[in-house]
């Protein structure tokens, strides 16, 4: 097991939740994605939002899958940290 793998089973213990549902590789690659593409800080706040979805009803691969190209077609200008200027 690895530390990731021992978080995820504390953390689902913590809430309820079975590790087996989590996509683990799908978020890291999201947050991946979102962090490079639009901001960092949009990464963890993009994560939530999925789990939003998810706990919805949605898809979690299909939502990422939407959520990562919309990070994909992002406008560089609009990705900019605006605060820095």
């Amino acid at each position: 097991m690895t530390v990731m793998d021992d978080w995820v089973t504390a953390a689902c213990a913590e809430l309820g939740l079975d590790p087996a549902q989590v996509p683990v590789p799908t978020v890291l690659d999201l947050a991946r994605d979102v962090a490079h593409q639009v901001l960092r800080p949009g990464a963890p706040v993009t994560a939530y939002l999925l789990g939003l979805a998810v706990g919805r009803g949605a898809d979690p691969a299909a939502t990422a899958a939407r959520l990562a190209d919309l990070a994909g077609t992002w406008p560089v200008e609009l990705g900019r940290d605006r605060t820095a200027e």
